[in-house]
């Protein structure tokens, strides 16, 4: 690795540009931005920046800050061992707050602009994982990870230590949930904290929700109220069903502790996100409107402080609302949504509910904005994320990074289109086809049909690191992606008609567009085709495996459901299956028998490679094993890579090589 280094340096120094196919290397050798926060007066960001090794040749995390106007300039702001994270800026533009670990333990830091070294702020004897600042700068928001019931930071270390000093391993547990993602859970809650920002670190904080053995959603979902003297924040009530419902709500409290006001305690669903814009007129947050469903339509709800008033803006606009910001003139609310492959912004009137689309390629984040320009991160099929800044109304569209401008050249992409076709029940069913890196029209090429997972999700405009479709195209493979029934960005009923449908619609329209795509591209070798997916993904390919026999000639499962009933067993957030299972496992009237992959398993003869990790407590690693048993029993051939320090996603370097190595030798053993 060091020496493609070496290799690409003298290249460019020489003014050769060596174009070539995109390869794992490449994908873990880029440079990452990360945290972004614009200035109050919107003349300069803040970004950290990890480096991949490729160029520069080092593997640094650091801050940035670049001032913005008609000459743009850019200087590195820290050079710390220590990872910086969760960078906001000092109400008066004169200093940032960030968290890293440079004496022990994660803990907020504050480093003027003006130069000097950078001066811890907290020195709690517990971790930070979060924090906000009041738009005054004088109190500071904190999520403490601390045991419920305790009034003090000394109370959960006193816990702590009692822990430690046990001689036995046991966890125990009264309630669900036992486990959540990749780590089983303990006695301790993510709880959320006030302090008063002084001339000394701050030694202590105190808990505005002691009581309460629930976690907040988290600190994104914390916001002061106008007057400074309030948070509000997402959370869902204590109780013993917080496995299988999803109706957080927005809570309200005084800095000075006390009662917890239920904002939203008419909404059965998920209320997330509040904030409030600058004249302290309104608070707005999104709400779903449906109990038990994750992939419901989130809505902007807008209270006026003033008149009481509550009402959904664009109640009637068909997308569901990721994230917003309150434009400076608090009339205006800028929100990024999922919309036909890509994630776009839109500019919400919130006097009257108009919507219009202001940015629309690729996927956009990180969205901030200033009186004169939308900040947001951006990236694409054939792009890493990057930093760009348009006018309010989409106009001026400028790139304000290019930290893998050298990366870039060194790898030539495929190109990408956007297709639709008829699918299921004569809907109009989008997708995206990526061709091969060196593509020539007089050849034929293999087909990696990539289903992905959610199952409410798109494979869209986007760069993925663990799912790249440039990956397969690099390889010489026709990349064809169908975002089926069940997808997000085509409209909340489009999203809502895989529930209760898993193996229907989806594979039908999965059917049909391979179909499509054959018949559209006659250089696609519909006869050298494999199909791949992970989590539904995997169900998907498990599916296939009994229901579409001979489609493929070879099937890729990583993480994929097996058996649905015991899924449900092992399973760590019910509300899913329940929601779009229609009910319990033991429900007969659920779909847990009807939509079960391992009732199909007679009828298996694909080859299939199935991929696991141990720490999957999403689709625990059973579902694997047991799809891995069916073929090795079945004499199909099969293998089975289990990675035992990777959760539901595979995320080290290292075990991304392996990945994409196992997948590529399984994929041109059946197809070249």
């Amino acid at each position: 690795m060091k020496k493609l280094t070496l290799v690409a340096a003298t290249l460019f120094s020489c003014g050769v540009l060596a174009k070539g196919p995109l390869t794992v290397e490449h994908l873990n050798q880029h440079n990452k931005i990360g945290n972004v926060a614009l200035s109050p007066d919107g003349r300069a960001l803040v970004y950290s920046q990890t480096n991949g090794g490729f160029a520069p040749a080092d593997t640094s995390h650091d801050l940035y800050l670049m001032t913005l106007g008609d000459t743009r300039s850019t200087k590195r702001l820290t050079q710390h061992n220590s990872r910086e994270r969760a960078v906001q800026w000092h109400p008066d533009g004169r200093s940032i707050f960030f968290i890293a670990n440079r004496n022990g333990s994660d803990q907020i830091w504050q480093l003027r602009l003006d130069g000097g070294e950078a001066q811890p702020v907290t020195q709690l004897p517990l971790p930070v994982n979060g924090f906000k600042l009041a738009a005054d700068g004088k109190t500071v928001a904190l999520s403490l990870t601390v045991k419920p019931g305790c009034q003090s930071l000394q109370c959960t270390l006193d816990a702590q230590a009692a822990d430690a000093a046990r001689k036995d391993t046991a966890l125990v547990y009264d309630q669900l949930m036992v486990r959540h993602w990749d780590h089983w859970l303990d006695q301790y809650r993510e709880h959320l904290h006030v302090a008063v920002l002084a001339d000394k670190p701050i030694t202590d904080a105190k808990n505005l929700m002691a009581d309460w053995n629930t976690n907040i959603a988290g600190i994104d979902q914390v916001a002061f109220t106008p007057d400074n003297q309030q948070l509000v924040f997402s959370a869902k009530i204590p109780g013993v069903d917080q496995a299988w419902h999803t109706n957080f709500d927005i809570f309200q409290v005084p800095l000075t502790g006390g009662e917890k006001i239920n904002l939203t305690a008419d909404n059965p669903a998920w209320d997330a996100k509040p904030k409030f814009s600058q004249d302290g007129r309104f608070m707005a947050y999104l709400a779903m409107k449906k109990p038990g469903a994750e992939a419901d339509r989130f809505g902007l709800m807008v209270l006026d402080l003033v008149t009481g008033e509550k009402k959904e803006l664009a109640a009637n606009w068909d997308r569901s609302i990721y994230d917003y910001q309150f434009g400076l003139d608090n009339r205006t609310i800028y929100v990024t949504t999922q919309d036909v492959g890509q994630f776009s912004i839109y500019a919400i009137n919130t006097s009257f509910g108009d919507v219009i689309k202001v940015y629309g390629d690729g996927y956009a984040g990180s969205l901030q904005v200033a009186s004169d320009k939308l900040v947001f991160t951006n990236h694409r099929l054939n792009m890493p994320i990057e930093i760009f800044q348009t006018g309010p109304d989409g106009s001026q569209v400028q790139q304000l990074t290019d930290v893998n401008a050298q990366w870039r050249a060194a790898v030539q992409f495929g190109d990408f289109e956007q297709f639709s076709f008829e699918g299921a029940e004569g809907t109009t069913v989008y997708g995206y086809l990526v061709k091969p890196w060196n593509f020539d029209a007089n050849k034929k090429y293999p087909m990696a049909f990539l289903v992905h997972g959610g199952p409410q999700g798109s494979f869209g405009n986007m760069f993925n690191e663990r799912w790249n479709a440039q990956m397969y195209a690099a390889k010489g493979y026709a990349v064809v992606m169908v975002d089926f029934h069940g997808s997000t960005g085509y409209g909340q009923a489009f999203t809502d008609s895989i529930s209760r449908d898993w193996g229907g619609k989806p594979l039908i329209d999965l059917q049909k567009g391979f179909e499509y795509i054959v018949q559209a591209q006659p250089w696609i070798d519909g006869n050298r085709a494999c199909a791949l997916g992970a989590s539904y993904g995997g169900y998907m390919m498990n599916w296939i495996a009994g229901n579409w026999p001979t489609g493929f000639k070879c099937l890729v499962n990583h993480a994929g459901l097996y058996d649905m009933p015991s899924f449900y067993g092992s399973t760590e957030e019910l509300w899913f299956p329940e929601f779009d299972l229609g009910g319990t496992a033991w429900d007969p009237n659920a779909d847990y028998a009807k939509f079960n992959p391992a009732a199909h398993a007679d009828k298996w003869q694909t080859p299939m490679l199935v991929i696991h990790g141990l720490k999957d407590y999403r689709v625990p690693y059973a579902q694997g094993l047991g799809a891995f048993t069916n073929l090795q029993r079945k004499g199909i051939e099969s293998r089975l890579v289990i990675f035992p320090d990777e959760n539901h996603w595979i995320l080290k370097p290292d075990n991304r090589v392996r990945w994409y190595n196992e997948v590529f030798q399984w994929l041109d053993k059946y197809t070249k």
